[in-house]
């Protein structure tokens, strides 16, 4: 198995700029001038010869590999160098990084040398950002069967469900992949333009799709307009947290990743009031509205913590080759961990989109209203709330992302074969189980960047975890479509075909997850 900094390291298109605080900034001890050295050289002080290894570890230019020198002599592995070479003495200094051991101030360092603030009013403000980003980005994810429900009784009456199912899958693909796109992007230049840009298609989208009557007409507004704003938003949303977290990660996602939930609570209840007061149409209008205001206000706040300057491209050629390579880095699946761990999150949130899609139709099928479907999908989302939070602070405090994830997901097909299954056609068991299932789902979506980012370098989390959501776009292509198609005329036998089937692809997503971390700590009941 190759090492993981070698497959993750991002390629040299970084200088780290200094660290600068406004209050309780650490004392800086400014370097000395570096003085020109030979192998003779025997009035540099010990301080002086380390300084300068730090520097050379510490820039993109060099590596460990290539020079080292001591008090007595001055070797080279990769190539001799001259005896008396001089070092230019406009060399640029690297400030000493703070340490998690200076009581004056929360920055934290993690292995790399990399700090968080993990705390704070601005960091507190970008969660809070991020979390008004998410109430539509994820909202509409776990509302699609408000939309889904309504269009296949009226505009797409005389289609079959499984031709329906296909503009809910494009849309879940196109927003997996638009994430891709993203990743190396967000990590080189921030979350501005890439935010910006997914507004636009986002809003796009939401617009066109009102007034849409045939099934490609949906599928160019909402599967590719909107599939496309949602992925370019949801990586900068999500990965900004990261920046920001080290010890407080999950708690910290937990709550940004909260506002899915707000959305999902708010947004169907909405459009069921929406579609019979003003109509299809006016209803998405309104509803892009809203969408435009909290992405607006989540634009002014998410800002990605002590942004690296990026070094120019020599060519627009080297540009895109380094934007392509970066977003379809196939190496990061020869690690173990990553691998596992991306195949556990595509199964299980595949499986969940799926159920979530379905599930208001399901309650319709078997003779409830639409008013006490479309309220199953708040209770749901509801739910979630707690199931996003809680498990993101025991994570943080006891368990450890992975072991947390895997008992969740378990949790959650428990719940579709215990009560699902055998009792959904009673309203009272399908309250219970939306409850919660509600609880048990929500960490799949909140702790996925913590699992991701507990294995990767923080410099590197972009373009993995987008990379993550490039195989869920994979594994999306048949999931929906299989499950349209084993739904067929919603006959209850259908429906009970369908949650077992998903079932047990989230099943084998937790089996992922399982792998992922036994890669990395084995058996042992450890906090991971």
């Amino acid at each position: 198995m190759l090492p993981m900094n070698f497959l993750s390291r991002p390629a040299n298109v970084f200088f780290s700029k200094g660290h600068t605080f406004k209050k309780d900034r650490a004392p800086v001890a400014h370097l000395p001038p570096v003085t020109p050295i030979t192998s003779n050289n025997s009035l540099h002080s010990e301080f002086e010869l380390e300084s300068l290894n730090q520097f050379l570890n510490q820039t993109s230019g060099f590596t460990t590999e290539l020079a080292r020198f001591d008090n007595d002599n001055f070797t080279t592995k990769k190539g001799d160098l001259p005896t008396d070479m001089a070092f230019d003495t406009g060399i640029k200094t690297i400030e000493p990084e703070l340490n998690t051991d200076n009581e004056t101030t929360s920055i934290y360092e993690d292995e790399n040398g990399r700090t968080y603030p993990d705390g704070g009013l601005q960091a507190w403000l970008v969660v809070f950002g991020s979390f008004m980003g998410l109430i539509p980005v994820f909202g509409i994810v776990n509302s699609l069967g408000a939309i889904e429900s309504y269009v296949s009784k009226n505009q797409l009456a005389g289609v079959a469900q499984s031709t329906i199912s296909w503009i809910f899958s494009l849309y879940l693909v196109i927003t997996f992949l638009s994430c891709v796109l993203t990743g190396g992007y967000f990590d080189r230049n921030g979350s501005f333009k890439p935010m910006c840009l997914g507004i636009l298609f986002y809003e796009a989208g939401l617009i066109a799709l009102a007034d849409c009557q045939e099934t490609y007409q949906f599928i160019l507004a909402f599967s590719v307009l909107c599939g496309i704003g949602t992925g370019f938003l949801m990586t900068p949303l999500v990965s900004v947290i990261a920046t920001w977290f080290y010890h407080k990660r999950g708690v910290a996602t937990s709550v940004a990743t909260m506002g899915g939930s707000i959305g999902g609570m708010i947004i169907a209840p909405i459009l069921r009031k929406l579609y019979v007061e003003v109509g299809f149409k006016w209803a998405l209008r309104i509803f892009a509205l809203i969408c435009s205001a909290c992405l607006l206000i989540s634009l002014c706040f998410v800002k990605v913590w002590d942004q690296p300057t990026a070094i120019p491209f020599p060519d627009r050629w080297e540009e895109l080759k380094w934007y392509f390579s970066s977003s379809f880095n196939w190496r990061y699946f020869l690690e173990g961990p990553f691998l596992f761990a991306a195949l556990g999150a595509a199964l299980a949130e595949s499986a969940l989109t799926a159920l979530a899609t379905y599930v208001a139709s399901y309650s319709i099928s078997v003779g409830n209203s639409e008013s006490t479907s479309y309220n199953l999908i708040t209770v749901t989302n509801a739910a979630g709330m707690l199931g996003r939070y809680i498990p993101g602070y025991v994570a943080d405090k006891w368990l450890g992302g992975f072991n947390v994830t895997i008992i969740t997901v378990t949790l959650a097909v428990l719940c579709n074969f215990i009560i699902w299954l055998p009792f959904g056609t009673h309203l009272d068991a399908l309250w219970t189980y939306s409850a919660l299932y509600g609880f048990s789902t929500g960490s799949i979506l909140s702790l996925t960047p913590v699992c991701v980012g507990q294995i990767s370098r923080t410099d590197d989390f972009g373009k993995r975890y987008s990379t993550v959501y490039m195989l869920e776009a994979l594994l999306t292509i048949p999931v929906l479509p299989i499950g349209g198609a084993i739904i067929g005329k919603g006959s209850l036998t259908n429906y009970n075909n369908f949650i077992i089937f998903n079932s047990i692809v989230m099943l084998v997503g937790a089996i992922c997850y399982f792998i992922s971390r036994w890669f990395s700590v084995g058996f042992k009941l450890v906090k991971y």
